[in-house]
C-alpha cells in the first residue's frame, strides 16, 4: 500500500478484507462461481440497478444463455423479454452486440486486456475495470459511485457528490489499491461493498462499520452529510422512461409473435403526443418494430 498520505490505509485493508470474508452477500456471480462472462453480465445488469433486483434476472438470463455464443443467436424478442423490469433495456441489445463480437471475433472467450474489454459493445471503463478485476484477478482501480463515496469519507472526511471521477478521485483510488493482485481484488470488492451495504449515501450505518475508528468523515462530525444526495433522486411518473417501460410490458405480457394493437397501446397513456414520441425511440433503439397498421411488436 503506497498513500504516505494515509498512513493508516494498510490496517483500513486489513480490516475490510477480514470483513468482506464473514459479511459479504452471497451474490452468485462472486466467489468463482461464475464464468467470466457472467462476470461481465452481472455487471452491465446491476448498472443503476439494486443488487436484490438484479440476482433472478441474471440467474435465469445464464440457465438460458450461458455464454456469449448462446446469446448472440438468440432472437431479439426473447432478449428484451427477458430483461424483464431490469430499467434502461437498450442495455439489453447491447449486451447482445457484446455477444456477437465476442463470439465472432474473440472465439467466444472475453479478451483479456482492458482495451479490448472497453472497445467491446456497451462496455465503459468501470465494467471493463470490475471485470478485470473481478474475473481476471488483474491489479486495476475500479472506480464506482459507492466506492468513490467510501474512499471520499475515509480518507478525505469529505462527502462525495457524484458526477463523473475527478482526476484526484481517480488516482486516490489508485493509490490506494494494494501492489498484490489478489488483495487488490479483495480491496475493490470489499470498498465497494461497504458502500453499498454500510458506508451508504443518506444514511450510512456507522455503528456498523468495520472501520469507524480510522474515518476521517465520521471523526470530523459527518460533514455535509444529508445536504444533498451522492446521487440526485430522478422523478420517475410522467416521464418518457415510464411511457416506454409501459409500452414493453405490454408486448412482454403478450403470447408469442403477436402485436400490440394501435388501440391498445392508445389506452396505455393519454398524452397522446407523448406516447407517439416514445413509441418512435423504442423504434430508433431497436427495441419495437412498428408494423405499417400501426401496430406494434417486439423484433424478430
Amino acid at each position: 500500500m503506497n498513500d504516505t498520505k494515509n498512513p493508516n490505509a494498510a490496517d483500513i485493508a486489513l480490516r475490510l478484507a477480514a470483513w468482506w470474508e464473514t459479511a459479504a452477500r452471497d451474490l452468485p456471480w462472486r466467489f468463482g462461481r461464475a464464468s467470466d462472462w457472467g462476470v461481465l453480465v452481472s455487471e452491465v445488469m446491476s448498472q443503476q440497478t439494486q443488487m436484490s433486483r438484479v440476482v433472478p434476472y441474471w440467474t435465469a438470463w445464464m440457465e438460458r444463455w450461458p455464454d456469449a455464443r448462446a446469446l448472440a443467436g438468440a432472437p431479439k424478442a426473447e432478449v428484451i423479454t427477458a430483461w424483464g423490469r431490469l430499467g434502461y433495456p437498450r442495455r439489453a441489445l447491447r449486451l447482445q452486440e457484446c455477444a456477437r463480437t465476442v463470439a465472432e471475433q474473440y472465439d467466444n472467450q472475453l479478451p483479456h486486456t482492458y482495451d479490448e474489454l472497453l472497445a467491446l459493445p456497451g462496455v465503459g471503463d468501470y465494467t471493463a475495470s470490475a471485470v478485470m478485476s473481478f474475473a481476471f484477478g488483474e491489479r486495476i482501480a475500479v472506480i464506482d459511485t459507492n466506492i468513490r463515496r467510501v474512499i471520499s469519507r475515509v480518507f478525505r472526511g469529505e462527502e462525495s457528490f457524484g458526477g463523473a471521477a475527478s482526476p484526484v478521485e481517480r488516482e486516490t483510488a489508485r493509490r490506494l489499491l494494494p501492489e498484490n493482485d489478489r488483495a487488490s481484488v479483495t480491496w475493490n470488492q470489499s470498498v465497494m461493498e461497504l458502500g453499498a451495504t454500510v458506508c451508504t449515501a443518506k444514511a450510512p450505518l456507522c455503528d456498523r462499520c468495520p472501520i469507524a475508528g480510522q474515518c476521517v468523515f465520521l471523526r470530523n462530525g459527518r460533514p455535509g452529510l444529508g445536504e444533498r444526495r451522492t446521487r440526485p433522486r430522478q422523478r420517475f411518473q410522467g416521464t418518457d422512461r415510464q411511457v416506454r417501460g409501459l409500452v414493453l410490458n405490454a408486448l412482454r405480457e403478450l403470447p408469442a409473435d403477436s402485436v400490440l394493437e394501435r388501440e391498445q397501446a392508445e389506452r396505455l397513456w393519454k398524452d397522446r403526443i407523448q406516447l407517439d414520441a416514445c413509441i418512435a425511440s423504442l423504434d430508433d433503439d431497436g427495441l419495437v418494430e412498428m408494423l405499417p397498421d400501426g401496430s406494434l411488436r417486439l423484433p424478430q
